[in-house]
């Protein structure tokens, strides 16, 4: 086997040397005996212009390739280098492709040896890594890295990293070698030989912390200890009221300590509600530390009491937040031990079951195998089991975290489950940490999924009323019914049932080819019925007259399944019928087929499990064509119904809602009437210094709980700055101009701040408007422009993209007004471009708008305002997040200042100076402002 690697970097003039893109330097580092060895780096001649936005990212210019060697002089050195060695780079495809392309254009043999991709292999030997770029990497594994996107620097980066990465896989189980041996075949790197190097190796070690089960290496668990029926009071504790003061308990035991007033207060109020069993409402500004002013009395109250109490976040962040940072620090400085858990959705934890099926079948994408190797190292370091660990390609939402997510798991592996690790650690847990989505799913399902609770914590509950009312709701859509098809298996030959009917066949024959093929033929008409149904659906909504488009350019269209004449909506309804018909009918058929093969299967065996998902198939198919249904044929006065479509998108690609109109009463009696102690707690809950307008949605103005008021302890009138431009074109008056108008002094503005600049749209179409105008404008490519919908890529990549470019300019929509953190210098301007009004055709805003109206009082004061006010609040958030950041915020819409509404705004927002002059003036105060 060869033992020389020669790891190489190439900075280029753009991405593609087909299209003329050149290398502009080389770096590279010879490994050999597992040590670097030798290292070579040269600039490299171009002969041409390099992008300005490259010179930023590499720090390379024009005059520092003046005077380089061309490729040609370059090539034969770099090829001895190779002689007899492995190609490694980060992103091999990359680096490979433009040597290759360079080497045949100066007429030399391309490379055709060995390679390893860095990126591949990391993606699986390190599946808990919090990103895969080069950066990252050395950052989470301590390589010192002075100088990226530099050739020479990351070579010599890339090439610790191999050794590290080459390291770990000769550490790995035989299993785990075994069966990633059998997936290398499909990946890019040549890893074959080193991993049957290992496997020889491997069998000589002893494996600690690691179980060997039906084939799977996993890490080793400790039993879970015997139920307990009832918590155990634990007596008083040391903790005092003065445990936030200056010289309390916090200032003694952590050395980050800065005493707020405000956490006292929280923490006093939060006691008093959970000892008083009443709930409690609580606007806490940015910058006072809430989550661990809650946390301190929640952890007493449940250590004295005996009661367990939950706490709910709508993001993930803020879950893993207080699970890595605050409940830690509160273990290392509270007088008492205490346990605190995460409990989230089935969904989000792993099967195992599931995970070792897959194993044994066909690979169906290259994303799969690279998932597949992933988990298998990943359940050498688990606990938890939960996808949030995990850097998955897509995530939660991945296909193939679709294919091997917990579910209702066989029994033979019950006790390996990590679902069910987590559900009973929650019952022994002092403090439950889950999110919004599961705790009122819990609510829906009558109190069935979390462990019994009376207390709970709703932090970030300006979610509150949007999560119930998806709870409660209804949707499909016809991806989700061909994902359902797909996992019945019926007409294609790998499917569940397919490799059902040659397990009967073999075993156990009863229903014969006839039965079989009528299965194959009658399920193929099912999906053309399905396909049939939504086709109509779309056609419906293309030639109704309510037509309304969405923000993102859907047609969207209300509807009363019972109360559409037209023979359109006639014709939807006999496709439903025709569908559930035939779906009825097939349903029983996979019963009885089911129920047949449940006498042969063995236990724990593949095709039990393969059984097992089939049913739970059935199953899901089952429900889904409840639900289709009740959307189509029956209909509920108090919810809401409406269609989407994209004209431009597949002629069946239809989607159906339905939502609650009003869900305060049910909030009130089946989740506040229902708990001693509910604290709802975030940053935006008051508008016009009154918790009113929360009050009367959640379903509390019976109750009129205690609420509290905090603002933020930033200094806002000495860190930042609020601008009104008083000559900006209104979008009523001319959205073009608007648009033109906005560009401008987002690209003058950018030119002062050098980016560092976030601009928040209402609208998706008025974002890509802009964002093209500003392409046009910068030509030179001064500005890394990253806009949310047009780049690929999540909110949390697009972000780390937003801090990687020194002059950026992020602009972003829905997702972007809340819950990111930019804190210090990355980011100095923000840019509101209208006040955050919802669109008025937005369905379930419709619904409401017209039942206030029916009730005699003004949407726009009970609805729309109070709404847009919230969402400014958070959206003003972003700018300063902690205490010594400092920046100005430009809102580009007059009525903020012209309007009788204005003030509603302006008194939400921490006192700051305010300015509402020209577009001119403004600029020239900005630049006055950030260089002082």
């Amino acid at each position: 086997m060869k033992n020389k690697f020669v790891v190489i970097d190439t900075e280029t003039t753009g991405n593609a040397p087909k299209k003329g893109d050149k290398i502009i330097q080389i770096g590279a580092a010879v490994i050999e005996n597992n040590k670097v060895q030798q290292t070579f780096s040269t600039f490299v001649r171009p002969y041409q212009h390099i992008p300005i936005f490259i010179q930023q990212l590499t720090g390379i210019t024009d005059e520092d390739v003046q005077q380089a060697p061309s490729f040609k002089e370059t090539a034969p050195q770099l090829l001895e280098l190779l002689q007899d060695a492995y190609f490694v780079a980060h992103n091999v495809p990359f680096d490979l492709h433009f040597i290759n392309q360079e080497l045949i254009q100066a007429g030399f043999s391309p490379f055709h040896g060995p390679a390893i991709d860095t990126v591949e292999c990391a993606r699986f030997l390190y599946p808990t890594a919090p990103g895969y770029q080069l950066s990252q990497l050395a950052e989470w594994l301590h390589i010192d890295h002075d100088r990226p996107h530099q050739a020479d620097s990351d070579a010599i980066v890339t090439a610790y990293l191999w050794l590290n990465m080459k390291k770990k896989l000769y550490t790995l189980p035989y299993e785990t070698l075994d069966e990633l041996r059998k997936l290398a075949v499909h990946m890019d790197s040549n890893l074959s030989a080193f991993i049957q190097e290992a496997m020889l190796t491997t069998k000589k070690q002893i494996e600690k912390d690691i179980e060997h089960y039906k084939g799977l290496a996993i890490k080793k668990h400790e039993p879970i200890p015997p139920k307990q029926t009832h918590f155990q009071a634990q007596g008083e504790t040391t903790f005092t009221e003065a445990f936030f003061s200056a010289d309390g308990t916090l200032s003694g035991r952590w050395a980050g300590f800065e005493y707020r007033q405000g956490q006292e207060k929280i923490a006093d109020a939060v006691s008093d509600a959970l000892e008083n069993r009443s709930h409690l409402l609580l606007e806490a500004g940015t910058g006072i530390g809430k989550s661990l002013a809650y946390l301190v009395p929640v952890v007493q109250f449940s250590k004295q009491q005996g009661r367990r109490v939950v706490v709910s976040t709508n993001t993930t962040n803020l879950q893993a937040q207080l699970m890595q940072n605050d409940i830690p620090l509160l273990k290392k400085v509270l007088p008492h031990e205490f346990e605190a858990v995460t409990l989230k959705g089935k969904q989000h934890y792993l099967c195992l079951r599931k995970f070792r099926q897959l194993l044994h079948t066909a690979p169906a994408t290259y994303e799969e195998v690279l998932g597949l190797a992933q988990v298998l190292v990943w359940i050498l370091e688990t606990d938890t089991g939960d996808v949030e660990e995990i850097n998955i390609a897509g995530g939660s939402n991945s296909a193939f975290w679709e294919k091997v997510r917990s579910d209702e798991s066989s029994l033979s592996w019950y006790a390996k489950n990590y679902y069910y690790r987590a559900v009973e650690n929650a019952k022994h847990a002092d403090v439950i940490v889950t999110n919004h989505a599961l705790l009122f799913a819990d609510v829906s399902n009558g109190n069935g999924l979390l462990p019994s609770y009376k207390h709970v914590v709703v932090d970030e509950a300006h979610h509150l009323e949007e999560v119930a009312a998806k709870s409660l709701g209804m949707q499909v859509d016809y991806f989700h019914v061909t994902q359902v098809f797909h996992k019945l298996g019926v007409a294609e030959e790998s499917g569940d049932f397919q490799r059902l009917r040659t397990v009967e066949e073999t075993m156990c024959p009863y229903f014969g080819e006839g039965w079989h093929q009528q299965r194959k033929d009658a399920f193929t008409l099912l999906k053309y019925e399905a396909d049939e149904l939504f086709r109509m659906l779309h056609h419906y909504s293309l030639k109704t007259v309510n037509q309304k488009e969405t923000d993102i350019g859907k047609v969207s269209v209300r509807y009363r399944p019972q109360k559409e004449l037209s023979p359109l909506w006639e014709a939807v309804k006999e496709s439903l019928k025709r569908v559930l018909l035939l779906f009825e009918e097939e349903a029983q058929a996979w019963h009885r087929f089911v129920h047949h093969l449940q006498d042969y299967i063995d236990t724990g065996s593949l095709e039990q499990g393969l059984l097992h998902d089939f049913h739970a198939a059935v199953t899901e198919a089952e429900e889904m064509c409840d639900v289709l249904f009740h959307l189509i044929a029956e209909e509920d006065p108090n919810y809401v119904y409406w269609m989407e479509v994209d004209k431009k998108g597949a002629a069946n690609a239809a989607y159906l809602y339905a939502r609650p109109i009003d869900v305060s009463e049910k909030l009130a009696d089946s989740f506040f009437a229902q708990k001693d102690s509910v604290i709802l707690t975030s940053a935006t809950l008051t508008v016009d210094d009154s918790f009113s307008y929360v009050m009367k949605k959640w379903g509390l103005l019976d109750v009129a709980p205690p609420a509290l008021q905090l603002s933020s302890p930033f200094a806002y009138e000495k860190n930042a700055r609020l601008f009104v431009p008083s000559d900006i074109t209104t979008v009523k008056d001319n959205e073009q101009d608007f648009i033109q108008e906005t560009a401008a002094f987002i690209y003058q503005t950018a030119s002062i701040t050098e980016g560092k600049m976030l601009v928040l749209f209402t609208s998706f179409d008025m974002l890509k408007k802009t964002y093209y105008q500003l392409k046009q404008w910068d030509e030179a490519s001064d500005f890394a422009l990253i806009a949310q919908g047009l780049k690929t890529g999540s909110r949390l990549k697009m972000m780390k993209s937003f801090q990687q470019y020194n002059k950026a300019i992020l602009l972003g929509t829905n997702a972007f007004w809340e819950g990111i953190d930019i804190p210090g210098e990355d980011l100095s301007c923000l840019i509101i471009v209208r006040l955050p009004f919802a669109p008025p055709n937005e369905p379930v805003l419709q619904a409401r708008t017209e039942q206030v109206k029916r009730e005699g009082g003004s949407p726009f004061k009970e609805l729309s305002l109070p709404q847009a006010v919230l969402r400014f609040k958070q959206g003003f958030g972003r700018l300063i997040r902690h205490k010594r950041d400092k920046g100005v915020v430009v809102v580009l819409d007059k009525r903020m200042m012209t309007s009788s509404y204005g003030r509603y705004f302006l008194q939400s927002i921490p006192a700051l100076p305010v300015a509402h002059k020209p577009m001119d003036d403004i600029l020239n105060d900005i630049a006055d402002f950030l260089d002082s």
